[in-house]
């Protein structure tokens, strides 16, 4: 008996890097493609460029609150798969690509005709305005491709196949790039279309890779127009969940990014670049969380919670391991970091704060476990709880001591630690020992 755990332990090893690699590489397509498309469009000008900026963060501020399709399909789809349950499967995937391309078609109805107001309230005006205006309104008509696929790669990650989702991202993101060359500047018989071409060639993209994800869920597992009222009720309250817990995470940043603007342009500055290079790494730290949930929730959807116990352990350490070597390799190229992202002004706020933000990149990888580990058990309702009791408190002393005039860059980010350590804590307590209602408890 002891030998078959020590191999299942061992299988569990493996099945766990086997998927954290492509997620983390699906992960990485979609910012390394922003950056190309920052690229093509400064070559048309500040005021297209600030169009863009405007246009893309409005939209990712609206898409992110339908996460809920990728992360609850991926935990329904785990455990349907773990338990056997191939109707549900079938049921829960096609019931989030139809939820998905809906939402989509309803923000795209809805967006369209608000694109300018939306505009103006992200501070654009003049020519920016109009280039983020229509910017938005391009991008918008592939809002039901972009939110199906949250669906589609929830179903197939739930499913184990975390190579399919990478290969389908690698591949919206090589069409866009060869897009952007031919939309905006124009070749042969296309005209030159600017950053219209920039928006339509991410939404035709996002099409082309809606339609070859849903192709190929109908020829693995089938596809299901029945919807079931239950399985509807249950997607929606884990995207009310989710939308909280989210807003609670964006709610915490945002404090700390307006705490250290107001500290000055020097701390704004270095601020910047810190957040920049910490959310970078998130994207290391997620593909272990993403990988955790899927195997957490196979192993309860088939009701071994001593596996489930044992890859929750094994997704820990992985993730700490991966955040200690990103602290070494980060502060062993401060120098680098400061003279490609600082400007010579803001060093001296940069230094102490740097050292604090990567530091913590363990306890983040402890942090972002335990959250996988919970979205793979469905205890969507303690994350979101959880999230929230940590941003009250860390929040709210980053408020007071920002009104007692006492904050300091570094300030700001030996409270981002605080609240990650919150979390961290709240995720592992959780597990081990847990207490009465805990989908682990021991």
């Amino acid at each position: 008996m002891a030998y078959h755990r020590r191999v299942s332990s061992d299988s569990d090893n493996r099945t766990l890097v086997k998927l954290a690699v492509p997620v983390l590489f699906s992960l990485i397509a979609e910012p390394v493609t922003g950056l190309v498309d920052t690229a093509f469009v400064a070559r048309l000008g500040s005021e297209a460029l600030a169009g863009l900026g405007a246009g893309a963060i409005a939209l990712s501020s609206v898409f992110w609150i339908f996460n809920f399709l990728g992360i609850g399909t991926q935990t329904e789809v785990a455990k349907g798969e773990g338990a056997g349950r191939t109707e549900y499967v079938l049921g829960m995937s096609s019931l989030a690509i139809l939820v998905g391309a809906g939402l989509g078609v309803l923000v795209a109805a809805v967006g369209v005709p608000l694109s300018g107001a939306v505009s103006r309230v992200m501070g654009a005006d003049g020519a920016v305005e109009t280039a983020a205006t229509a910017y938005i309104q391009i991008r918008l008509l592939g809002a039901p491709a972009m939110l199906a696929l949250l669906g589609i790669f929830g179903t197939m990650r739930g499913r184990q196949d975390m190579k399919t989702p990478l290969y389908i991202a690698v591949g919206i993101n090589l069409l866009n790039i060869v897009l952007d060359a031919l939309l905006i500047f124009g070749a042969g018989p296309i005209p030159a279309f600017g950053i219209e071409g920039a928006a339509a060639a991410s939404s035709l993209s996002q099409w082309v890779g809606a339609i070859a994800g849903f192709v190929i869920v109908r020829r693995r597992i089938g596809f299901s127009a029945g919807v079931s009222r239950s399985d509807v009720g249950k997607l929606f309250k884990i995207g009310g969940d989710i939308f909280v817990r989210t807003g609670m995470l964006t709610l915490f940043l945002i404090l700390g990014t307006r705490a250290a603007t107001r500290l000055g342009a020097e701390a704004g500055a270095a601020h910047q670049a810190i957040r920049q290079v910490w959310l970078f790494t998130a994207l290391f730290l997620d593909a272990w969380a993403v990988s955790a949930q899927t195997m957490v929730g196979n192993a309860i959807g088939s009701g071994d919670a001593v596996r489930a116990r044992r890859i929750a352990a094994l997704a820990c350490w992985w993730s700490i391991a991966t955040g200690a070597v990103l602290t070494a390799v980060l502060l062993a190229s401060t120098g680098l970091v400061r003279e490609g992202l600082v400007p010579d002004d803001a060093v001296r706020a940069f230094s102490a704060a740097w050292w604090v933000a990567m530091a913590m990149l363990p306890v983040s990888g402890l942090t972002f476990a335990t959250d996988g580990i919970h979205w793979g058990t469905g205890d969507f309702a303690y994350l979101r709880n959880a999230t929230s009791v940590a941003t009250v408190l860390a929040g709210g002393i980053l408020i007071g001591f920002e009104a007692a005039g006492m904050l300091t860059l570094a300030g700001v980010w030996w409270l981002t630690a605080a609240w990650v350590v919150i979390r961290a804590l709240l995720g592992v307590v959780r597990v081990w020992p847990g207490w009465a209602g805990a989908p682990l408890r021991g």
